[in-house]
């Protein structure tokens, strides 16, 4: 008898929390993860943030937020400062500010005006919000040499970098693949920066700390691999990280090459502070992709 009423006791309590989640317009799943925070705390070793992008069909700046800080993650990132006061409500912040985009760089003379200005924009923005990085970008080749493209990036970025200097913002100049043409966001043929060196080279010739490297474990592992002991080798120059599963640049699970948690203890090694966004396009449950992201990364 008793255990009867045990089990009676124990289906209202499972559809009083089913009723609860719904309630609060929360998908079953999301109520799930809801506990990870405090039944399963992260390590914290790693600061983690979340590319809004990738996840924008899903959940707006506001749902994006309440996942994060549920799962741990401390940032909501290259989301426009319009929302970092969402951000803050949820104590979280934004790693790294967007600015002109990858198509239109420094390598080219004619959009120093153009790039300028946005990064000045942004510039002052980070400075009022307290985010330390905005990223940036060589632009696509059309037709400039490699040696010109790395010549005027090293000119333009020079033309801007003393005004990051003055608020102590990082700019964040960002490889790119170059390989894959299945997808607009899983590689960028004609991309300029195509290659991690390239992409050092410059940032060591305009000689500022605020002139960091964006190191994209998912682009870097296409083009370049050795990501570990190019991890070690440029450990002063990085100064922000992504990951994304490859190839396809989904979740990083058991289908994808890289050995992420091998990875971010080579970033531990290294005594990298900085933070790491899950930039991976979901291919199943995005919930459920992050989480498992999350748990990996956090070594």
């Amino acid at each position: 008898m008793k255990s009867e009423i045990s089990r009676r006791k124990l289906l209202q309590n499972s559809g009083v929390a089913a009723a609860t989640a719904l309630g609060l317009g929360m998908k079953p799943s999301l109520a799930g993860e809801s506990k990870v925070g405090s039944s399963q705390p992260l390590k914290g070793n790693i600061n983690q943030s979340v590319v809004h992008w990738c996840f924008k069909k899903y959940w707006d700046i506001e749902k994006t937020a309440q996942v994060a800080s549920q799962l741990g993650i401390k940032s909501v990132e290259l989301t426009p400062a319009e929302n970092w006061k969402t951000l803050k409500k949820h104590g979280l912040t934004c790693a790294i500010a967007s600015s002109h985009g990858f198509k239109v760089g420094f390598n080219n003379p004619d959009n120093w005006d153009h790039c300028t200005e946005i990064l000045r924009k942004r510039i002052d923005e980070c400075a009022a919000g307290g985010v330390k990085n905005v990223i940036t970008f060589t632009g696509m080749r059309d037709g400039i040499s490699d040696e010109e493209g790395a010549k005027n990036c090293v000119a333009g970025l020079k033309k801007i970098i003393g005004y990051a200097e003055k608020n102590k913002v990082n700019l964040c100049l960002e490889m790119l693949n170059s390989r894959d043409d299945s997808h607009p966001m899983k590689g960028h043929p004609g991309y300029q920066g195509d290659h991690t060196e390239y992409c050092i080279d410059i940032i060591k010739q305009i000689g500022s700390d605020r002139m960091k490297l964006l190191f994209d474990i998912y682009h870097v592992q296409i083009m370049d691999g050795d990501v570990i002991r190019r991890i070690r080798q440029h450990k002063d120059y990085i100064g922000h990280v992504h990951t994304a599963g490859n190839p396809g640049r989904g979740e990083l699970d058991e289908k994808q090459e890289i050995n992420y948690p091998a990875i971010m203890l080579a970033l531990q090694e290294i005594g990298y502070q900085g933070y790491v966004g899950q930039e991976f396009i979901p291919t199943r449950d995005p919930i459920q992709g992050l989480k498992q992201a999350v748990e990996l990364c956090d070594v």
